[in-house]
């Protein structure tokens, strides 16, 4: 039964996304999508896939970096983060785009996994306050106050809760929300069933474009998630199996390769030329010029090396333990979550060609 959704969800995002060539210049052809049959398949797994947060992965299938090397990736855009999760555990999808901090979370429960090239550098993600709701000008007025977040046990009430703690607010005195985002998180703030909220971009831009909202604290860059959270926080990243990498080192080589591609590519052009390689209908409820001003915002959440960031684990590893009862007091070996080793040959091989 599983499978069969697997099968049906990736099924229609390939179908939606396709594989296109790029228009840049300075990238190669790319093997006719026919001759996918001859590629090797690999399935990643994600939820809500028009986020931006997930560009690299869509871009380099539909800009054929892929197919150059040699893979057909199907993408599953499942429901939620424990989906995505079990996906990648039962071996249903080899690879998931998540947030790192689930590699920390998965160890403790016996799984071993590692993230194997980092897509952003910061989470994305803002915490904004409603504006008819003026007293609230920083995470440290929410105390007794409703927020919104996509869901529970999500990356978003991660930072939600932290971000209390972090302005000496007890968890138990914030009260987390489950809101989903777009236009669910945009009708909360309408009806004012939330007094504030963490979300990620497009939605950012049509609060702030409707006036229902302003931004109190903002982790769309390194430098604004160290003011908010005390150091960096890395946030979306391709995590495989371990054992699975370490018996298909090729195949993730070239995950990696064509990811890290696309970073470099993303790193080179503005927003409103990305924006030309997204599906349409990943803009259609907010518009395309608004789509293409909130990738502005955030571009510097994007991380053009694909390396873990300098002490981000131990970041992670202090936020996590200060909001999630499981982690605290435990052991992690950190140096297991992750891995440069394929991102830093990528780009040794990106230098030389």
């Amino acid at each position: 039964m599983w499978h069969k959704k697997i099968v049906l969800a990736s099924a229609t995002v390939v179908l939606a996304t396709g594989v296109t060539a790029c228009s840049d210049s300075k990238s190669d052809k790319t093997t006719d999508a026919a001759s996918a049959g001859s590629l090797e398949t690999v399935t990643i797994a994600l939820s809500n896939q028009a986020n931006q947060s997930y560009l690299p992965l869509i871009l380099a299938q539909r800009m054929g970096y892929f197919t150059k090397q040699g893979l057909n990736v199907k993408i599953a855009n499942l429901q939620g983060t424990p989906q995505v999760s079990d996906a990648l555990l039962k071996g249903d999808a080899q690879g998931m785009i998540g947030f790192y901090d689930s590699n920390l979370k998965l160890q403790l429960k016996g799984k071993n996994t590692q993230a194997v090239v980092q897509l952003l550098q910061a989470p994305g993600m803002v915490e904004m306050a409603r504006t008819n709701a003026p007293s609230i000008k920083s995470p440290a007025d929410l105390k007794g106050k409703n927020v919104g977040v996509t869901s529970l046990g999500s990356a978003s009430s991660t930072i939600a809760s932290y971000l209390a703690i972090h302005n000496n607010i007890a968890v138990a005195d914030t009260h987390l929300v489950a809101v989903a985002a777009g236009a669910t998180f945009v009708a909360a703030f309408e009806h004012n069933r939330i007094d504030a909220g963490v979300t990620t971009e497009p939605t950012i831009s049509t609060l702030l474009k409707k006036q229902l909202g302003t931004i109190i604290a903002d982790m769309r860059t390194a430098a604004g998630t160290k003011a908010a959270l005390g150091g960096p926080y890395p946030g979306t990243a391709l995590t495989v199996q371990t054992a699975w990498a370490n018996s298909h080192k090729e195949t993730v080589q070239k995950m990696v390769n064509a990811v890290y591609q696309t970073l470099q590519w993303m790193e080179s052009h503005s927003a409103a030329e990305i924006t030309e390689q997204v599906p349409a209908d990943f803009y259609a409820g907010s518009g395309k010029d608004q789509y293409v001003q909130a990738l502005a915002n955030e571009m510097g959440m994007y991380n053009p090396t694909g390396q873990m960031p300098a002490d981000a684990p131990q970041t992670v590893l202090r936020v996590l333990t200060a909001v999630d009862p499981t982690v605290k007091g435990k052991t992690i070996d950190l140096s297991k979550t992750y891995t440069d080793e394929y991102v830093q040959k990528a780009a040794q091989d990106h230098s030389a060609s």
